[in-house]
């Protein structure tokens, strides 16, 4: 029912935001005989800000066009490369004219950049993505608003997250012989489930692994948002904030986790930085500051653009990441797409590489919980272990801003190369064969042996 009458109030306040905009620029206008008035800038600011808090936010676009390669612009073309009922994988392909570019481009890391599935659209990681194109090939999962899921798509659990990961993990293997995977926040446990199964299985794994900012171990310095999904019971989640998609939408009566009342919790994490954050857009708008303002609108524009999560796949995430903490107790059985049960085993992975990424400053995930990825992942050498903690960032910092690309990137950029060979995997014992040993053959180069 809640769901309704939200959407019924947001339908009913959307003539009035629209009212709100055609004054904020009739006023704005100084041809208009509205903008004369002393106090019009005034007036127009006060509309704009109520237009801004009125409106509704659709899912932005990445729009990336192009990308600055050592000095050469280069062309960027969004496609979809594999469309699920619940994630589309999206490619970036980069096209250049010059052909010095484009061997360069040739040989650069194939990179899966796993999008967060917890409120926001995948565009939150635009300026990662922006920043790794211009080293790397690069896809990211792009999740779906579960709202425009019908029901006849099926139901969505943590174990088909896991499941596409490795998916998509196998389709750039299939193209490129092997990649990189990097996670944000929420998909590293996922990701690391996947990537412990392949290992398991024996199957070839990704050369690097990259996680920033998850809940790998939340036990460790809980912040708010644990301390919430900790605290309350699993019958408390699904009686409070699961509700069933409106008949205006695709997804009608689907289960969900609405994206509205995931911002309402967003923002009353920091309700005064956010009322802050209004207030000095509109001085902005009185002085004129058109830098400060469009910044801030691009903030909001990509903060206020919510989508749903099944409510399988949330409540599962909240019992086993949060409850449970099933990853690090050794007791996550995933179900495969052959229906059949596997226990994540972290310690058999062998070959891939890792490299975990924390905020100091982190409120969403707390110090120490994605660090704690090493000391499950047993099996890789510390060689090919390595930890950064970025002084003074949040959580947001660590993928994102100044930051992210002056202190992460370069450690990721230059971590992803150092790992870009592949290591051989280790095979099973095999009996003895009771015959003469053959004659020792002169073992395959380097180059022979690499997958390309």
């Amino acid at each position: 029912m809640l769901y309704q009458i939200y959407e019924t109030q947001r339908s009913f306040m959307e003539p009035f935001a629209d009212f709100a905009q055609a004054a904020s620029k009739m006023y704005s206008n100084p041809l208009s005989p509205f903008g004369q008035n002393p106090f019009a800038q005034r007036v127009s600011a006060g509309y704009d800000l109520m237009y801004r808090l009125g409106k509704d936010y659709e899912k932005p676009e990445f729009g990336i066009r192009t990308v600055n390669v050592e000095g050469t612009e280069v062309a960027i073309h969004e496609r979809v490369e594999i469309d699920k009922p619940f994630c589309e994988l999206r490619r970036f392909k980069r096209f250049t004219d010059d052909p010095a570019t484009l061997t360069r481009l040739k040989g650069q890391p194939a990179v899966l950049i796993v999008a967060p599935l917890s409120g926001h659209y995948a565009t939150l990681l635009r300026d990662t993505v922006r920043t790794m194109l211009k080293d790397h090939k690069v896809y990211i999962t792009d999740w779906k608003n579960a709202r425009t899921v019908p029901l006849s798509d099926g139901e969505f659990h943590l174990d088909d997250y896991v499941n596409y990961v490795q998916e998509f993990i196998r389709h750039l293997q299939g193209i490129y012989g092997n990649c990189h995977v990097i996670s944000v926040c929420q998909p590293t446990v996922p990701v690391l489930a996947a990537v412990s199964l392949m290992a398991s299985r024996k199957e070839l794994t990704p050369l690097s692994m990259t996680m920033m900012g998850g809940p790998i171990d939340a036990r460790k310095s809980p912040t708010a948002v644990n301390n919430l999904a900790m605290n309350k019971s699993h019958s408390w989640f699904e009686n409070n904030v699961i509700f069933r998609v409106p008949s205006n939408f695709p997804g009608a009566g689907r289960r969900v986790y609405p994206g509205f009342l995931q911002h309402t919790g967003f923002v009353a994490m920091n309700p005064d930085k956010h009322l802050k954050s209004h207030y000095d857009y509109f001085k902005d708008l009185i002085k004129g500051d058109d830098t400060s303002t469009e910044a801030h609108r691009k903030f909001y524009d990509e903060y206020n653009a919510v989508l749903d999560m099944d409510a399988d796949y949330y409540l599962e995430t909240i019992q086993i990441v949060f409850q449970e903490f099933a990853l690090v107790n050794g007791t996550w059985d995933v179900k495969g797409v052959d229906g059949k049960l596997e226990r994540v085993r972290p310690q058999d992975i062998t070959t891939t590489a890792h490299f975990t990424v924390e905020g100091e400053l982190d409120d969403i995930s707390g110090s120490g919980q994605t660090e704690a990825a090493h000391g499950l992942c047993s099996g890789v050498p510390k060689a090919r272990q390595k930890h950064l903690e970025v002084k003074g960032a949040g959580h947001y910092g660590i993928f994102s801003g100044r930051r992210w690309r002056e202190i992460v990137y370069p450690q990721v950029k230059a971590f992803i190369l150092a790992h870009n060979e592949p290591v051989k995997q280790a095979q099973p014992a095999r009996p003895t064969a009771q015959k003469p040993a053959a004659p020792a053959k002169k073992a395959p180069t380097r180059r022979a042996t690499a997958r390309q």
